[in-house]
């Protein structure tokens, strides 16, 4: 057995000292090709350092061989070196017959830069090259599936399997053909390849995906069955318990989601969304001192979260609690693109407090995102009435008859406003 072996040997059972001296004999004892070999099994368990000194150590002794320059252009991707991937990679002509290999690797690295179109392109001269080829068809699929252009990455997956290919480098392949028809919102035939998966090959993501896609059939109870399975596992994989309460509301057990909000909670103590949905069960469930209290945290975690503002200033507003409304909203008000309901709540809070310019310019910030409302426009009309503003009193009372016509008050006052020139 040679060193390289015996090291292998000590490294995967655990026995790191002893692989580190073999590794030392290896590299003055073993063959150039054994010493290949053990560098592609290193990379592959992630000793990304001592693989790269035996690269380099062969590159001194095969300056022409470009499988070396692409192996360890992979590996100074992984450690970030753009600059020296990119050197090995360019040593690399279309003539090599490294040079397939090289386009795939070219495509991580520009992945890596958020360069998509030219990795896009490099994959794409990969598949001219070897259009049969199953990593290159792999490394597409992948591509087109995390920029959720899942119509492709579909077509991709889907050419795989009908060669007969259901699972590369770990991959299951049906579950990702079954996730891009979810992408796709075919949530049918994305079930129908969930439900081809043995119960024995589900992982915990596959799981969860699952029951993502049965959420979006309304079939809540297989959901709550596969969740619930997932939590118990795997009970710190944090984004089920979102998905589930979801699913546990929607079934009409609001105690059941808000306890799984809880435990959701339990795991990610930074999750905004958690916090979010834990407010909104609250509501539901009329325990007011919770949803502040979840409001408050969430916005703790990140102030600029427009939703969760949103839903604080409801709770005030729903509670008369003005002035602290009020106090919650000013730093928010200067921003463009604001949520038109912090206009609105805006609006009101001023109106109580008798900041009537404010209250003023509140209203008319909210006015064109409101045109459909009535309960906006019957307050918006009693509002402009008490400043005296004709102009916004005749604005807001054609609005609000176009969607409720037979309002016999406002009928009438919309006819004296306009025949008596109020």
């Amino acid at each position: 057995m040679s060193y390289s072996e015996q090291a292998l040997q000590k490294i995967e059972n655990g026995d790191i000292e002893a692989g580190n001296r073999l590794y030392a004999w290896a590299l003055r004892k073993d063959d150039d090709d054994t010493l290949n070999s053990f560098a592609e099994e290193l990379y592959s368990l992630g000793f990304d350092k001592k693989a790269k000194r035996i690269y380099e150590n062969l590159l001194k002794k095969y300056s022409d061989e470009d499988s070396l320059h692409v192996n360890l252009a992979d590996i100074e991707i992984g450690q970030g070196n753009t600059d020296e991937a990119l050197q090995n990679l360019a040593v690399v002509k279309p003539d090599s017959d490294a040079y397939l290999q090289s386009l795939l690797v070219s495509a991580d690295l520009y992945q890596t830069e958020e360069l998509y179109e030219v990795s896009e392109q490099k994959l794409l001269e990969a598949e001219r090259i070897a259009p049969d080829e199953q990593v290159v068809l792999f490394a597409l699929a992948e591509f087109y599936n995390m920029m959720q252009n899942y119509k492709k990455a579909a077509s991709y997956y889907l050419t795989l399997i009908k060669q007969g290919i259901l699972k590369l480098s770990s991959v299951d392949l049906v579950a990702r053909l079954a996730t891009a028809y979810a992408g796709m919102g075919k949530f049918e035939t994305s079930m129908a390849y969930f439900e081809q998966i043995k119960p024995g090959n589900k992982t915990p993501d596959i799981l969860f995906q699952q029951g993502f896609v049965y959420l979006q059939l309304k079939n809540y109870s297989s959901a709550i069955d596969l969740l619930t399975q997932l939590r118990e596992s795997n009970p710190d994989y944090v984004s089920l318990y979102t998905i589930l309460a979801t699913a546990q509301e929607k079934n009409g057990d609001v105690q059941a989601a808000y306890k799984t909000v809880q435990e959701g909670i339990g795991f990610d103590e930074f999750n905004e969304d958690l916090f979010s949905q834990a407010a909104e069960l609250a509501n539901q469930l009329q325990n007011y001192k919770a949803v502040e209290k979840y409001l408050k945290t969430a916005l703790k975690v990140n102030p600029e979260q427009m939703r969760t503002v949103v839903q604080l200033s409801n709770l005030y507003i729903q509670k008369q609690r003005y002035q602290e409304n009020y106090d919650l909203l000013q730093p928010y008000i200067q921003e463009n693109d604001l949520d038109p309901q912090i206009y609105w709540n805006i609006a009101v809070s001023n109106e109580h407090l008798e900041k009537f310019l404010e209250a003023k310019q509140a209203y008319e910030n909210a006015f064109p995102f409101f045109t459909n409302n009535t309960d906006f426009l019957h307050a918006a009309v009693y509002f402009f009435r008490q400043v005296g503003d004709r102009e916004w009193i005749l604005n807001s009372l054609k609005a609000y008859l176009k969607l409720a016509p037979d309002d016999s008050e406002f009928s009438l006052m919309l006819e004296d406003y306009e025949t008596n020139d109020l």
